[in-house]
């Protein structure tokens, strides 16, 4: 299997990253534990080329990079990013079909 990223959530990666006042190499995401589920998604800045071990994913002719540690990628796999824009905000989120159970904030997941 593998991750998706949709056309949108490209499309805000690399309006996002030519705001910053250094390009960054890529957008790190993976899982981290803690949250009241016992995960939380990362959504993080590289200004680092991806580690070795990073599955790099790379769109818009490798201008717009996701990086994956592999520890995550195994919680990620088969999952979606996405950027929506609802009334309580906007932002980045994974449709995970991994996930067991999510917290009343929707901040936190469990596997």
């Amino acid at each position: 299997m593998a991750i998706a990223v949709s056309d949108r959530a490209v499309a805000e990666i690399k309006k996002a990253a030519g705001a910053r006042a250094t390009t960054p190499k890529g957008l790190r995401v993976g899982i981290r534990g803690g949250g009241c589920t016992g995960f939380s998604y990362l959504f993080e800045w590289s200004d680092q080329e991806p580690r070795a071990e990073d599955k790099v994913l790379a769109f818009e002719d490798g201008t717009v990079r996701v990086f994956i540690d592999p520890k995550s990628f195994i919680y990620l796999d088969g999952s979606t990013l996405e950027y929506q824009t609802t009334m309580m905000g906007r932002g980045f989120k994974f449709t995970n079909p991994n996930v067991k159970g999510t917290c009343g904030c929707g901040e936190s997941v469990q596997f």
